[in-house]
């Protein structure tokens, strides 16, 4: 098991080499900023990452030619350049954990970086197999967090990553779902076992999570990833025929991403967010998000209204 001293020298070599990346990363345009993004604790250990970070599910499923990888390489180089480190995949995401893992290396970056897979098959040789490839795929070794996906075989698969947990093969492990018919299972979980994270759906449409699942998190001690943040676009649809609000930049909201992302942000159960993104501008304006202020209750109750009329 990762001890706390083991974590304190992995964070200490983390901002060694955020400070060698930023040299590596020289020439994409940056935000002016006066500090750091804003980071949170991971309940279990109290290590901290940045608030905003990348998934993967079809963005990063692409194939090998330098044409196809060069969006994908931009966007990396703006979620580092700007705090970030938290990427996302699965072996659901079809080929995103092996261009993940190729790109990262190529940028030099597996020390800045906080990574996050998961098992998605049956049975527990498969899983092991499963998790193995991922690692493998990735470049991970050890893997930050290693998640059971949509609970599949969760209890065959929860043996295995504790076993893994404690060897140091993987640091932290979790479940994940992204539709409220699971909602049920994840709490019994989240009860029940000893996880470090959860990953479930939560936006400013669904807000189903808020109901039981990020309280719950919050008495468990359990740190929150968050998929699906503008419900699989459905909030930039909804916000087209909007004014964007003036009291958005009360809480340095520029964007109706930032804002969307923010209401997010705002739950304190929440410890980062996983946007995905094949193009630079888009991650440019997500990480925009992890810096500021948040909104305030009377913020959020606003949002909603604007939303839900």
């Amino acid at each position: 098991m990762i001890n706390r001293n083991e974590i304190s020298r992995r964070e200490a070599s983390k901002l060694i080499a955020i400070g060698a990346s930023s040299i590596l990363l020289n020439g994409f345009p940056k935000i002016k900023m006066t500090k750091t993004m804003n980071h949170r604790n991971i309940p279990s250990t109290n290590e901290k990452i940045p608030v905003v970070g990348l998934g993967t599910w079809q963005t990063f499923d692409i194939g090998d030619s330098e044409e196809e990888r060069l969006p994908l390489k931009e966007v990396l180089k703006v979620l580092i350049e700007h705090g970030g480190s938290v990427i996302d995949s699965s072996p659901m995401y079809g080929r995103s954990e092996k261009v993940v893992g190729e790109l990262t290396s190529k940028l030099k970056a597996k020390n800045v970086l906080f990574e996050a897979t998961k098992v998605w098959t049956t049975g527990e040789e498969e899983g092991i197999q499963q998790m193995n490839t991922s690692m493998s795929l990735m470049q991970a070794q050890p893997m930050d967090l290693m998640q059971i996906h949509n609970l599949l075989d969760w209890k065959v698969h929860m043996k295995t990553l504790r076993k893994w947990k404690e060897e140091g093969k993987i640091r932290y492990i979790g479940v994940t779902h992204y539709h409220k018919g699971g909602y049920e299972e994840v709490e019994r979980i989240m009860r029940n076992e000893s996880i470090d994270f959860v990953q479930i759906n939560y936006n400013l449409k669904v807000r189903d999570a808020a109901e039981r699942i990020l309280p719950l998190a919050q008495d468990r001690g359990i740190g929150v990833l968050i998929n699906r943040p503008y419900e699989g676009g459905q909030l930039f649809q909804a916000s087209k025929n909007k004014t964007f609000p003036s009291w958005a930049d009360e809480f340095s909201a520029k964007s109706w991403g930032q804002l969307f992302l923010k209401f997010i942000l705002a739950h304190p159960a929440v410890t980062c967010v996983i946007p995905g993104t094949s193009k630079a501008k888009h991650m440019l304006d997500n990480v925009q998000a992890g810096f500021g202020a948040l909104p305030t209750l009377k913020h959020q109750e606003k949002m909603i209204k604007l939303f839900d009329n």
